[in-house]
């Protein structure tokens, strides 16, 4: 089907992100809603019933389904992120089930970083943790624009009322302070074991009368790509046949970031600053009218211009100034600390660069909201404001306009290894400029998509 094809799907489709404190019932909920929504196999259903049986356990353990690592099943954790897809008649989805211990948080971020909604667990009985409020500064940080709060074994405390009313306005709190607005952010009382509001409604739980989470996936606008976004593309190949058929043939491949790009658009190439005129969209199925985010194409120009991997083709009236000075917030991914002076590699869509970190300006507390004005260093899943100088220019965008062209890595050249996941701008508005507290500056918007 071509809708589905470009992104259409009639029914729509929702990329959401699950994450919670070890012991919060994060594998056994995603389970439930793969269960409920028949998206698991006989097999594997049978496979899970007798696994459970040979432990004592009288029904199926949920959480069997997911946890697919050996380490995974043996200390009862989620380490790996790992992709689930499940669909209802009005949507389809694509969850990316990230793990809740701290050493893992740095996969966390990557399971977030294309989430459109983010699901947060806790366990009723123990409320907020510093889990849960990293990992609301995860998604606030990478722009995510929805939350929701599932107070996960709601049946444990007799599912009383008081409880979850006093964990979600704790949440709500915080989640406001990030600077997500009210609508935005919803709470709801579950039970995975049993499956209470998760799929079907709860008899358990006469006193809430919102929507049970299934629910709140299928009905939460979201948007599915950026086509009135400003045209970004990421060079990431020459295609130069010299054949007898295409002699003079060149064109340039890549996947559209964002946008929309049509025969006869000027364009320009950063970041030498090149014009050109687009001639043709091709396909190894032909030619195309215009392409949009999420098509991989091959774009041909009406100037024979200098052009290689790691250049951008953008809107001629749109594109970005290249910067070789980034003012950019990290989350530090590395076991080895960060500090100033530090020469790394700077690796931006499809170009690749030495930098050096000059300053670290700030680092944030994600549990008081507050932060530390020029740190010595930044260690492992810590959140900072950095300034970098790069060794070439780079196109850039600010995060909170371009989540594609606004993200870069900080990769270790002495192992290859990434170290961290760098955001330009101020895409956390709570980060100050590192001469005061947190709460002094105004939350803003949520990426370019809130």
């Amino acid at each position: 089907m071509v809708g589905a094809r470009h992104g259409e799907n009639t029914r729509g489709l929702l990329r959401l992100a699950t994450a919670g404190s070890v012991d919060d019932g994060k594998s056994t909920l995603v389970g439930r809603l793969l269960h409920d929504t028949k998206s698991v196999l006989a097999d594997q259903l049978d496979a899970v019933t007798r696994a459970s049986a040979d432990r004592g356990l009288a029904t199926p353990d949920l959480s069997l389904l997911v946890d697919g690592l050996r380490a995974e099943r043996e200390q009862g954790i989620t380490i790996d992120v790992a992709y689930r897809y499940f669909a209802t008649p009005r949507r389809t989805f694509v969850l990316a089930d990230t793990p809740g211990h701290v050493q893992y948080t740095r996969n966390t971020v990557t399971g977030m970083s294309t989430a459109q909604l983010a699901v947060l667990l806790v366990d009723a009985r123990r409320g907020l943790l510093e889990q849960t409020r990293r990992h609301a500064a995860v998604a606030a940080l990478l722009g995510v624009p929805h939350l929701v709060l599932a107070v996960n074994k709601i049946d444990l405390v007799g599912y009383d009322q008081g409880t979850y009313e006093s964990i979600a306005k704790d949440f709500a709190t915080h989640a406001s302070a990030l600077g997500y607005p009210a609508g935005r952010v919803r709470s709801v009382p579950v039970s995975a074991l049993v499956g209470d509001n998760v799929a079907r409604p709860s008899t358990a739980t006469p006193w809430y009368a919102g929507p049970t989470l299934l629910e709140l996936l299928e009905t939460t606008p979201v948007a599915t790509d950026h086509r009135d976004a400003p045209f970004r593309f990421p060079v990431q190949y020459v295609i130069r046949p010299r054949t007898p058929e295409h002699p003079d043939y060149r064109g340039y491949a890549g996947q559209v970031a964002s946008g929309t790009v049509r025969p006869g658009d000027r364009v320009t190439v950063s970041p030498a600053g090149l014009t050109s005129t687009v001639a043709r969209i091709d396909t190894a199925d032909g030619p195309l009218p215009h392409a949009v985010p999420g098509q991989s194409v091959t774009l041909v120009l009406g100037d024979d211009l200098d052009i290689g991997r790691g250049d951008l083709i953008a809107g001629a009236t749109s594109a970005p100034t290249p910067r070789e000075e980034l003012d950019a917030v990290l989350c530090w991914l590395a076991d080895r600390p960060l500090r100033p002076g530090t020469r790394l590699l700077v690796k931006h869509g499809t170009r690749t660069v030495p930098a050096i970190v000059t300053e670290l300006a700030a680092r944030f507390d994600e549990q008081r909201l507050g932060s530390s004005p020029a740190p010595d260093l930044l260690e492992l899943n810590d959140i900072g404001r950095v300034r970098i100088r790069c060794a070439q220019a780079l196109p850039v965008d600010d995060y909170a306009d371009s989540h594609r062209t606004g993200a870069f890595l900080l990769i270790d050249p002495a192992d290859g290894t990434t170290a961290a996941a760098g955001l330009v701008g101020r895409p956390l508005p709570v980060i100050p400029d590192g001469d005061g507290p947190a709460g002094s500056s105004s939350p803003g918007p949520l990426g370019h998509d809130a």
